[in-house]
């Protein structure tokens, strides 16, 4: 199943399907209809034509001003799909992704694990994040169609609302925690670190050591679990957080379950 979810691209990391999951009461996430990815700017246009053979009618753009600004999507001549997105920063500091945001400062592995792990613990309450997040639940239950979802590097801020969404649709705690982790094996990997190299220590310098960019550019289940325990903390749940935060009412929690689970 995992190689079945993972799109080989060149150029477009980690692109992957993230339906198919067991959910609530017996229901299943639908296949081919959820995708997720990194940034589009290295597309290829053998990449751009895989793309557009997914008919995609919904992007949802995590990313902030400055990264669309310095990041620019490639598309292919037929692109049509509506693209959502909230003005302004979605990371804490303007043209950062979060994985660059935790950089600063970190010279170790180990200081790049625990930069991770405290900024997702404020992930789930960033205001623009919150605003764009909102903007992908409406999506999810007014458009029918393929959508896809993409920040940066795809894993921080898409994995937070990918994990969201499995979250609120009765996905086992399991499978979540598994299809965020595939980030560590979709796609070329050291390719993706190699980029995200370059740019890291063109922001920060060449101290930082190897298995530090390589902590920056993976995930671990903690990074997840402590954006869950903030919002428990906060709301009692992932429901309610949804609710007060996204306005992810029940009624529209039901169309969304209608569009995506069989």
């Amino acid at each position: 199943m995992i190689k079945e979810r993972i799109l080989p691209m060149e150029g477009i990391h980690n692109f992957r399907d993230y339906g198919g999951y067991a959910a609530r009461e017996g229901s299943r996430f639908k296949t081919g209809l959820l995708y997720r990815s990194g940034q589009h700017l290295d597309a290829t246009p053998d990449d751009l034509a895989a793309v557009s053979v997914l008919k995609l009618e919904t992007v949802i753009d995590l990313r902030g001003d400055s990264e669309r600004m310095h990041f620019p999507c490639a598309r292919a001549e037929n692109f049509n799909a509506q693209i959502l997105f909230a003005p302004g920063e979605t990371a804490e500091q303007s043209t950062n992704a979060p994985h660059l945001e935790a950089a600063e400062a970190v010279r170790t592995a180990e200081q790049a694990r625990e930069a991770m792990a405290q900024l997702y613990k404020n992930m789930p309450f960033r205001p623009n994040l919150v605003a764009v997040l909102r903007l992908y639940f409406d999506a999810l239950a007014t458009r029918d169609g393929t959508s896809l979802i993409h920040c940066l590097a795809g894993k921080d801020r898409t994995g937070f609302a990918v994990g969201l969404l499995h979250k609120l649709l009765g996905v086992h705690d399991d499978d979540i925690r598994a299809d965020y982790l595939l980030t560590n094996v979709a796609g070329n990997i050291d390719k993706r670190i190699a980029a995200g190299a370059l740019v890291i220590r063109g922001k920060y310098g060449e101290q930082i050591e190897d298995e530090a960019i390589r902590t920056l550019m993976s995930v671990e289940a903690e990074y997840l679990d402590n954006a869950f325990t903030a919002i428990k903390e906060s709301h009692g749940s992932a429901a309610p957080y949804a609710e007060d935060l996204l306005h992810v009412t029940k009624p529209k929690l039901a169309k969304i379950e209608e569009h995506l689970l069989a």
